[in-house]
């Protein structure tokens, strides 16, 4: 089979499709004979074309400033952002793509763009790009101006197509494997920003669905009489994103969220390769930009409430005829604060204690883990502890609690953010551990003037500068998760 590797757009969410092909590429061995993007995949297609492993793809992203793609264009009415600094900072000095290796790569590869003087969208092979017409394949109206090229106006091609799988077919491929990061599933939002994207998506994800679905007809088509609307059957992979990437298209202020974007790639396709049987090598990034992250952020928390006894749901420990207090005081203990944040798990150490004169009185924490904002199996986000302790008899016993964000239905953001659903479990259990007993099971909470006393308690030690850098960053990337999840309600 002639197997072709689709690029699909998504804007700066490309970065996770920088993950997937790290495993497809390096881990896994794929190799691709025909390759097309559109829109934002153009980048990477770029780099692809440039001779970079999957691997140093995905490095390329690990080390990139998403601020170096904007700078505020001083002619507004012309686009929002000019292109100078994107060339400069981005294209030239952290990618340093190398166009004549691009154009002597001898890939069948095809860019999308769209030539607005012509109203026609164009495709162009390797051997004819330029950083021009790579910048021409991104330049989304309002957001960034026009390329000119020969006298006329060109632009991302996005509204044309986000996957030309028609172009990839008439390269000869007959298996598209196309990697997707726009949510094939809308959520409206309100706001002019909001619903510019929206725009954007209706159109993107009625072509792929209507391209996917006419791939099928021709198939049968072929099957049941030889011939179809494509010259061959044609099969296809479809690697999307499992919850949205937590990446905005174009406003993108965090380095650290763009690699969060790229290890969530990573982790999705391991995860696609194997429910379908391929297998795959895990590698390690050959930048490793956060190696050597000596930095240290600590902060203490102390949460109270009661806890039912012969009950399993923490909602329902009022049902339990037999109950007690509960507090849980932990120092949350964070080792290289740039890869916890860049870190889909976002783990970090838990050491304290557990009070409870039902259990024993004070017993200290024997092993904890602490878990940021990690999503569950219906994608909310979490805040998780998990305490290994063992009662005044010296019986293992392990204490999970979880903050719902939000809660189904929402308290409102304090109180499910200072809101801890706790249970305590026999044994020393593990997070995947199954058929366990539930000793006891209620709800703990911090209370506002605790949660004041807890900013008294940030720690950090930086050996690049300030410690309050780290807290700052830390905060900033609590507060602006928080700020998406409750301000797009």
């Amino acid at each position: 089979m002639t197997r072709a590797l689709i690029l699909a757009g998504g804007g700066l969410k490309v970065a996770f499709q920088a993950g997937v092909l790290q495993v497809w590429l390096d881990e896994a061995g794929l190799e691709f004979d025909v390759a097309d993007a559109s829109s934002g995949g153009v980048f990477n297609l770029a780099l692809w074309c440039d001779g970079r492993s999957g691997t140093e793809i995905a490095d390329t992203w690990r080390r990139t400033k998403p601020l170096d793609f904007f700078e505020l264009n001083p002619l507004p009415w012309v686009s929002l952002s000019k292109l100078e600094r994107f060339r400069r900072n981005v294209l030239r000095s952290t990618w340093q793509i190398d166009w004549n290796r691009v154009r002597t790569s001898g890939k069948n590869a095809t860019f999308n763009i769209y030539d607005f003087s012509a109203q026609e969208l164009r495709t162009k092979r390797p051997e004819e790009m330029t950083e021009d017409l790579l910048i021409a394949a991104v330049s989304l109206p309002i957001w960034f101006p026009p390329v000119e090229l020969e006298g006329r106006a060109h632009i991302d091609a996005v509204y044309a197509t986000d996957s030309n799988l028609e172009a990839a077919i008439r390269a000869g491929a007959d298996d598209l494997w196309i990697i997707w990061t726009i949510p094939l599933e809308g959520t409206w939002r309100k706001g002019p920003v909001a619903q510019y994207f929206a725009a954007i998506e209706n159109a993107a994800v009625w072509k792929l669905k209507d391209l996917l679905r006419r791939i099928d007809a021709s198939n049968e088509s072929i099957d049941r009489t030889g011939t179809g609307e494509f010259p061959h059957r044609v099969s296809y992979q479809l690697l999307s994103a499992p919850v949205p990437v937590p990446l905005h298209y174009v406003l993108v202020f965090s380095a650290t969220r763009v690699q969060r974007a790229v290890q969530m790639g990573v982790e999705a396709a391991r995860a696609w390769c194997d429910e379908r049987g391929i297998s795959h090598t895990p590698v390690r990034s050959t930048e490793r930009p956060l190696a050597g992250d000596l930095s240290r952020l600590s902060f203490s928390e102390s949460m109270g409430g009661a806890v039912g006894f012969g009950v399993a749901d923490p909602e329902r420990a009022w049902q339990a005829t037999n109950g007690a207090e509960l507090t849980l005081k932990v120092t949350v203990e964070i080792g290289g604060v740039a890869s916890f944040l860049a870190d889909p798990q976002h783990e970090a150490q838990l050491s304290g204690a557990v009070l409870s004169e039902a259990l024993g009185g004070s017993l200290p924490i024997e092993r904890g883990t602490f878990n940021l904002f990690v999503r569950d199996e219906s994608g909310r986000l979490q805040i998780r502890y998990r305490a290994w302790f063992r009662d005044g008899a010296g019986s293992p016993l392990t204490l999970v609690g979880e903050k719902r964000v939000p809660q189904s239905p929402s308290a409102g953001m304090w109180t499910d953010t200072t809101m801890l659903f706790v249970r305590v479990l026999r044994g020393h259990v593990e997070a995947d551990a199954a058929d366990v007993e539930v000793v006891a099971a209620g709800t703990l909470r911090i209370s506002p003037v605790g949660f004041l006393r807890q900013m008294f308690t940030f720690r950090a030690v930086d050996s690049r500068g300030p410690g309050a850098r780290l807290v700052m960053r830390y905060l900033l990337f609590f507060g602006s998760t928080l700020a998406r999840v409750y301000l797009a309600r």
